[in-house]
């Protein structure tokens, strides 16, 4: 009888054991232990909003001067004639390029590349080799005409000035590697173009 009751007893021991791991096995399912933080794969690097090639930095270097030299030539329409639709489009040309000028300068700045130090007063001869820039001598004949000769002379110089534009922002559309210089390009193209078509049709009346 004594030893049944033993077997008994070592019978229920056994069975207790069993179900405490039992449960310890639950619970750990249940409450998985955190594992230990580990460093994270480094993500796929993004395109750079700044990211350029020699194309888009030559591209801004020149047409900050060119823009620099079309504001000048629109700020001499001031007292030189009464051609309202002359003084309209100067006013346009300054609004539009400004704010260019700065947008460039802002980009050579991203993409650690040097900004062209401006030619004093409106002498731009330095920059002679960028298509349709006037030279001193031009902007000098510019300043001292008046009325009919002065629209006449402005609009021939603007024309041939914006063509330039145009082939250096097509350029920089063909080489160019910035998404945001190629597409100023684009503007500066479709507005140019049609400037001139504006300017032709006034030289045409004449």
């Amino acid at each position: 009888m004594r030893t049944m009751k033993m077997i008994g007893f070592a019978v229920s021991a056994v069975a207790l054991s069993a179900a405490l791991a039992a449960c310890g096995g639950e619970e750990s399912q249940h409450h998985p232990e955190t594992p230990a933080p580990s460093s994270a794969a480094p993500a796929a690097p993004a395109p750079a909003q700044g990211q350029s090639n020699q194309a888009d930095i030559t591209f801004a270097q020149q047409m900050i001067p060119h823009h620099q030299q079309a504001v000048e030539m629109a700020k001499l329409v001031a007292g030189r004639t009464s051609n309202q639709q002359v003084i309209d489009l100067a006013a346009q040309i300054q609004q539009a390029q400004d704010p260019e000028i700065q947008t460039m300068t802002a980009w050579l700045q991203q993409w650690g590349a040097p900004v062209l130090a401006p030619m004093p007063g409106m002498d731009h001869s330095g920059h002679g080799s960028m298509p349709g820039m006037m030279s001193a001598e031009d902007m000098g004949k510019l300043e001292q005409s008046k009325d009919t000769a002065f629209d006449t002379m402005w609009l021939t110089m603007m024309v041939d000035h914006h063509q330039g534009a145009i082939d250096m922002a097509t350029t920089e559309q063909q080489q160019g590697a910035s998404a945001e210089a190629k597409q100023l390009a684009g503007q500066i193209i479709t507005a140019q173009q049609a400037e001139i078509a504006t300017m032709n049709g006034l030289l045409n009346k004449k």
